[in-house]
């Protein structure tokens, strides 16, 4: 599919529409700090305030995913930029918790309704030889998102009021709303019978997608993959308080990580590009992100790596981590039971990388707490990856009975 229209590549407007989705994901945790003082929000509040997102994802994932599949991929994404518009537009005038809460969870039925239609409108706007490419690079959409609105979103803050920082965002989603509306050709018209078709078909696409292996393979992989990412990323600055970095620093050390975990994701697409296999990206990411727990939370006897060496280590976590959800999207172009539940595989595993998100740092806080310090997190984010090695082997051997889906250049 081409457009005419933009002078972007259709393909690099999805992406650039992710990254805007996950700009509302990342804004909350540099603006904690002032919501609590202006809004006089509890630790228990400023919680939800975070973990709201996720909680919508968590339990809608695959049913947004089935309604894509039957409104259709570019009008989803329309609906989900317009709906983080209106939310964050919004949430500049709320002056108390409930308000927030409330487009807060908007604002997570928007982020799904434009991430769920992606990979599918990536594989109608590329050959087949470009997907496995543009899948690595749409994979980089919330790293880079993250880490922008964690570097933009601390200085705008410094120098406006905090409704400032939500009302610019509503301005990025307009921007790329207008994006996808010129950029992105419509989705092909559905004669009547066929939407009736369409509309009655989810219980047969929930039914295809649940009974098939590949996509609880997949989306039970994101999922101890997500957790431990996000615990990691999350309690950096934390575990960097504790060490004795200064703020501003440790902001910016932590952004750092974040944007690290983009150079997984890109080369995860050349990597299958060039024929490496899906298992072996997969095994080389959950070792290295294990390798990379221990050197930097891991001490004995009171010795740890010192403080370079740790950071080094968070970076290969990060970066070399970064290989598993580029590999999974373009996998699951393969492990979807047909072209008509992809968008549904892809809400199951948002799900299950949203509940890996709800639960694991909670986990990691509750190991740290009982402990009496951060030492033992690699214990935690290691039989994360011990599982996701597993079910790396699982999902090569569901590989192997899954005839290679014409055009779409997976090996």
């Amino acid at each position: 599919m081409t457009s005419t229209r933009s002078w972007i590549h259709p393909s690099w407007v999805v992406v650039l529409a992710g990254v805007c989705a996950a700009l509302h994901v990342g804004k909350i945790p540099p603006a904690l700090p002032v919501l609590q003082a202006a809004l006089s929000l509890s630790l228990v509040q400023a919680g939800f305030l975070l973990s709201m997102v996720q909680l919508a994802g968590m339990t809608l994932g695959l049913v947004v995913g089935l309604s894509v599949d039957s409104v259709g991929l570019r009008r989803s994404m329309l609906a989900g930029l317009g709906l983080l518009t209106l939310a964050s537009a919004l949430g500049g005038f709320a002056t108390g918790i409930d308000a927030l809460l409330v487009l807060r969870a908007m604002e997570g039925f928007g982020f799904l309704w434009v991430v769920m239609p992606a990979p599918a409108l990536i594989r109608r706007c590329v050959s087949a030889a470009q997907l496995n490419a543009r899948m690595g690079q749409w994979s980089a959409y919330m790293p880079l998102g993250t880490a922008t609105a964690l570097l933009v979103g601390s200085w705008v803050l410094s120098v406006w009021r905090w409704p400032v920082w939500w009302w610019c965002l509503s301005g990025v989603s307009a921007l790329a709303w207008w994006m996808v509306w010129t950029g992105i050709a419509p989705d092909v018209p559905r004669a009547p019978s066929a939407r009736v078709a369409a509309s009655e078909g989810w219980r047969q696409r929930l039914r295809q997608t649940l009974r098939a292996r590949g996509p609880w393979l997949l989306s039970l992989t994101f999922g101890v993959y997500a957790a431990q990412w996000l615990a990691v990323i999350g309690f950096l600055p934390t575990v960097y308080a504790g060490l004795g970095v200064a703020e501003g620093l440790s902001g910016l050390l932590t952004a750092g990580v974040a944007l690290a975990n983009m150079g997984g994701n890109l080369a995860s697409g050349r990597l299958l590009q060039r024929g490496w296999q899906g298992r072996q990206l997969l095994f080389i990411g959950f070792g290295s992100m294990a390798l990379g727990a221990v050197g930097a939370f891991g001490e004995w006897q009171g010795w740890g790596l010192p403080m370079a060496g740790r950071y080094v280590s968070v970076i290969l976590l990060s970066a070399v981590g970064g290989l598993i959800p580029g590999t999974l999207f373009a996998l699951a172009m393969r492990l979807a039971p047909s072209p008509d539940t992809l968008s549904t595989t892809v809400g199951w595993m948002q799900q299950w990388s949203a509940t890996g998100q709800f639960f694991g740092p909670p986990v990691v806080a509750w190991v740290a707490a009982s402990m009496g310090g951060w030492q033992w997190t690699w214990a935690v984010t290691g039989s994360c990856c011990l599982v996701g090695m597993g079910l790396a082997v699982a999902i090569d051997r569901a590989l192997r009975v899954v005839a290679p889906r014409a055009g779409q250049g997976l090996s």
